[in-house]
Order: C-alpha cells, then structure tokens, then sequence
C-alpha cells in the first residue's frame, strides 16, 4: 500500500495529523511524520524527512503533504537525498495538509496506486465546508 508522510513545522501539528489519519484508516497503512527542527523548535527536518520516507514505503510509493512554505523546499531536498530505488515512487501533493492528509490515506488503505492517492490528496483543495 501506498505510504504517507506529513510534514509540518509544528510536531504538535505532524502527531495529531499521524493519530487522526491513523485512526480514520484503522493503522492499514505506514503513515510517516517529521515535524518541527532538530532541537525541538518550529520548522523542518529533511534528514527526518527522508527516514519517514524510508519508512513508509513498501513497494507502492509514498505521498508527501506538507503545511507551509519551507515544507515544500524541505520535502524537495529530501527527495534528493533519497537513493535511485525511491525514483518515481515519492512525490509531493499539492494539498492541504489535514483535509489532503486524511482523503489520501484512506484511499491509500483501500489499496489505490499513488497516482490515484496524490489525485484525490490534490482534489481536496475543492472540498467545501459550509
């Protein structure tokens, strides 16, 4: 099953995100996170990026969602520091974090590929709340 991992600047943010999507998919699928710097401050992690990354995948991929700004540079790097057997099979949504977080994981736990995973994660930005 496709992978997911969070990124945020807050790890307060990338915990609770983990335990509602985990909850939502009943621990089917690896869901990674990586919030906040090294020394426990608002910001990002690559290093920490790419072992979430490793972590979650098993064969069909990953998708990353990312909060603001540097996460997406942060998410870019880490894709680079990532050996050749992880291309092609990581990307970045261009999503929302929460509402994109909780649609992709739980089309990634009814077995879809991570095109279908990242397509839903994305239509997310469309969802309607009142």
């Amino acid at each position: 099953m496709v992978g997911i991992v969070i990124v945020s600047h807050s790890k307060k943010v990338a915990d609770g995100l983990y335990e509602l999507a985990d909850q939502m998919t009943g621990g089917k699928i690896r869901i990674g996170r990586s919030g906040g710097t090294k020394d426990g401050r608002l910001g990002t992690n690559v290093d920490e990026i790419v072992e979430e990354i490793k972590k979650c995948e098993s064969g069909d991929g990953v998708l990353i969602l990312v909060d603001l700004g540097s996460s997406v540079m942060s998410a870019q790097m880490a894709l680079e520091f990532l050996d050749e057997e992880y291309a092609g099979k990581v990307e970045i949504a261009d999503a929302p974090l929460v509402e994109g977080t909780i649609a992709a994981s739980v089309e990634a736990s009814i077995g879809s590929d991570i095109l279908k995973v990242k397509e839903v994660a994305e239509a997310a930005k469309n969802l309607v709340k009142i």
